[in-house]
């Protein structure tokens, strides 16, 4: 019987010693999740502020003349700052996830980020890719329509080209990894809460 408790003992002591190290590497894993977000977040804010700049640029040193290359700059603006507005609202997400937290709360925290960036992945991606699509045709019919008919379809074709492949081949690949990488940390820390529960 007391040898018995003593395996006992033993068996509980080595998984206690294999589960810490886990607990320690999956926030880990959080601080880097959270860094790699919020650099991300900073360098879409920078690059879109001065293609914004750049565009506004434009603007102000060609003096375009049609109304539809107006409304294509405008629009082009608009949707980089409508998707900025609401990329920003996850910053705060980002910045609550601190190392004082319990399992439970840095799951339900993960939870919330993965549906707003499913939000910002599906519905905002859609609304900018179009309104950007919109604004790039309207903003090149000006230019466009001063080239020859085949220069205007080559100019068209490559840009919508480029759009298409950026929208069914790159968006769906980065919204992917960004999913494979929260959807991994929240396995993860079910696992541990069930682990603590059990």
């Amino acid at each position: 019987m007391d040898n018995d408790n003593t395996i006992n003992f033993k068996d509980l002591w080595k998984k206690q010693t294999i589960n810490q190290p886990d607990i320690q590497d999956l926030l880990t894993r959080v601080s880097k999740f959270k860094k790699a977000a919020l650099r991300s977040l900073w360098i879409s804010n920078i690059l879109l502020g001065l293609t914004s700049a750049f565009i506004i640029c434009i603007w102000i040193y060609y003096q375009p003349q049609f109304i539809s290359t107006k409304i294509g700059i405008v629009l082009v603006i608009l949707a980089m700052v409508i998707y900025l507005f609401v990329y920003n609202k996850l910053l705060s997400s980002y910045k609550n996830i601190d190392a004082t937290q319990t399992n439970q709360e840095y799951l339900q925290k993960l939870i919330a980020i993965k549906k707003k960036q499913q939000f910002l992945q599906t519905k905002m991606m859609s609304f900018y890719f179009v309104m950007l699509t919109v604004g790039i045709c309207l903003y090149m019919y000006e230019y466009a329509s001063r080239m020859s008919v085949l220069g205007a379809g080559l100019t068209y074709g490559i840009t919508l080209l480029w759009m298409l492949f950026n929208w069914f081949f790159i968006r769906p690949k980065q919204i992917k990894k960004q999913q494979d990488k929260i959807n991994s940390l929240i396995e993860k820390f079910e696992e541990v809460n069930n682990q603590l529960e059990g």
